[in-house]
């Protein structure tokens, strides 16, 4: 394969899209100092106070491994606090701080708006044609990812 070739692939696409996402969301974001990864542990954790690592990680389709390491930057930020589960002192427990409560109500808007320069140089009939067969090829693969997402419950 010809290196021509390879920028048509699908895998090689999907990654620039990939690298293209992260860093509008990093600029539009600058001011909160909060990555993807961290805006979507902090929405899930919200969604579901008194969530463990392990479930959260399949919340948000995210190697569990690496998602420690996110946790523990957000705890020393003072966004989440872990504490030991009732019922089992071995499992940690997830819940947002008022500060971390609070960083996801301020950074929606910045969020929202890295969404919408993602796509914006896209028609509208487009931008959704592409959130459809993204969506479609996301759930279609779910069972392949290392990290399968997993709904709440």
């Amino acid at each position: 394969m010809q290196l021509r070739d390879l920028h048509s692939k699908p895998g090689h696409l999907i990654r620039r899209a990939q690298q293209i996402a992260v860093a509008i969301f990093m600029e539009e974001c600058a001011s909160y100092d909060l990555t993807p990864v961290q805006y979507a542990a902090l929405v899930a954790i919200r969604e579901n106070p008194g969530t463990d690592a392990t479930r959260l990680s399949a919340l948000i389709a995210f190697d569990r491994s690496t998602l420690g390491n996110v946790l523990e930057r957000l705890e020393v930020r003072k966004l989440v606090t872990r504490y030991s589960s009732p019922d089992d002192k071995r499992i940690k427990l997830l819940k947002l701080t008022v500060a971390g409560s609070a960083l996801v109500k301020c950074a929606e808007t910045a969020v929202l708006r890295a969404q919408e320069r993602i796509l914006a140089r896209l028609q509208r009939n487009d931008r959704n044609k592409l959130m459809e067969l993204l969506g479609q090829l996301v759930e279609m693969n779910n069972d392949v990812s290392r990290v399968p997402r997993r709904a709440a419950g």
